[in-house]
């Protein structure tokens, strides 16, 4: 039995990676533009976790989990897998706690990403597919007895996470909605069992790019399911699978999990750009996707956080994603 994310537990949480992380601040989305497309009642409130170190939200996790290793463990260093983002953060809190890290990376990462880890001092493996960089780390924590520091699975990755819903709910008014990003689950499944505890009125929406629906695909079947391949722009929210632990957690909190196209993930940050000067990756724009597709007419009129999960992409990616015509 999966055990639900106490309050305690987060806020100790929170206390334990102090300034390690940054508390990152809210922005309340008001122009004539919102009031176009979602009318003048609607009040949209945005967690900018971009502006956490390293500039998305994966430090909370994957600190966390390190501060739970033994010093014989840290001694012997750690591996992580991911399309960028988590493989950044692993390298950051390695550094920051003076531990060695080996990475395995998608070869399509982001050319910021990878630049972004090499410059936090790790080493880098590359592999072909999501697939074959799950085998070759822990092919790694096997043969060098590295700490596999997981990108979403796990209770305490959860806990890390659930430390951003613990700071939106402190920062704003209680909502009546708020929408999550979702690849492997890990900052849902945190984040909704936060928000469940302190507003258990307030409806969690997941959000997933259609080309990479693992977690709508587990909804569906009532247990973790995978995808054949990952078909998104939204690279970082490409896990190839879901997993027992963030399954659950979102199973329990999380009212639907919607899904938002590729084209809609430009329409997103274009939006983003122009209302609030912000340049993010895709997937730091699904949850306003979702919001203005097909959550419009769901959440018109309500209070709604969106989170704006993380901004790590190169400028000529960014510049060809934004394209009207791309």
């Amino acid at each position: 039995m999966i055990e639900s994310l106490r309050l305690d537990e987060i806020r100790a949480a929170r206390q334990q990676l102090g300034e390690r992380v940054r508390t990152t601040p809210v922005h309340q989305w008001e122009s004539p533009t919102l009031d176009e497309l979602l009318g003048s009642e609607t009040r949209v409130h945005l967690k900018l976790e971009l502006l956490q170190r390293t500039g998305t939200f994966k430090p909370r996790g994957a600190l966390l989990n390190m501060l739970q290793l033994s010093a014989e463990e840290l001694a012997r260093g750690v591996t992580a897998i991911s399309a960028g983002n988590h493989a950044v953060a692993v390298a950051f809190a390695a550094r920051s706690l003076g531990v060695d890290a080996k990475v395995v990376m998608i070869k399509t990462a982001n050319p910021l990403r990878v630049e972004l880890c090499r410059r936090y001092g790790a080493t880098l493996e590359f592999a072909e597919t999501a697939h074959a960089g799950f085998e070759r780390v822990r092919e790694i924590e096997r043969t060098e007895r590295r700490a596999f520091i997981h990108p979403f699975e796990g209770r305490v990755t959860a806990l890390g996470t659930a430390t951003v819903g613990l700071e939106f709910c402190e920062q704003v008014a209680p909502l009546d909605a708020v929408i999550v990003p979702v690849g492997g689950g890990g900052l849902c499944a945190g984040i909704a069992s936060a928000v469940k505890v302190l507003w258990p009125a307030c409806r969690v929406f997941g959000v997933e790019p259609t080309g990479a629906d693992s977690m709508r695909r587990s909804f569906e079947a009532g247990e973790p399911r995978s995808i054949e391949r990952v078909a998104t722009i939204a690279d970082s929210l490409g896990a190839p699978y879901a997993a027992p632990i963030t399954f659950e957690l979102c199973r329990r909190n999380v009212e639907a999990i919607t899904l938002v196209s590729d084209a809609e993930l430009r329409e997103a940050m274009r939006h983003t750009l122009r209302e609030f000067k912000l340049a993010v990756e895709p997937a730091g724009a699904s949850a306003l996707a979702a919001l203005l597709g097909p959550l419009r007419e769901t959440l018109r009129g309500r209070r709604v956080g969106l989170i704006v999960c993380g901004s790590n992409i190169d400028a000529a990616s960014y510049a060809r994603l934004v394209q009207p015509d791309s």
